[in-house]
């Protein structure tokens, strides 16, 4: 699916580039960038949403010592 952004003209030069120098189109490093970084926020806000769950008490959190009992890697 076709998407459009408008880039700051200094990331846009940057990113001319780049591509220039390396043969590759803009295209390429831009979905790169896209997949890369979508991973990454997805990592940010799915934490940060349990994080808030377990803040909240709706969360069950566990020890050390349980996990480790419970996988009956306990001493």
């Amino acid at each position: 699916m076709p998407t459009s952004i408008r880039l700051a003209p200094e990331t846009d030069r940057r990113l001319e580039r780049l591509a220039s120098q390396t043969g590759r189109s803009k295209a390429y490093y831009l979905r790169e960038i896209i997949e890369r970084g979508l991973e990454e926020m997805e990592d940010y806000y799915l934490a940060a949403d349990v994080l808030e769950r377990v803040r909240k008490g709706e969360e069950p959190v566990y020890s050390l010592d349980e996990v480790e009992r419970d996988l009956g890697l306990a001493d």
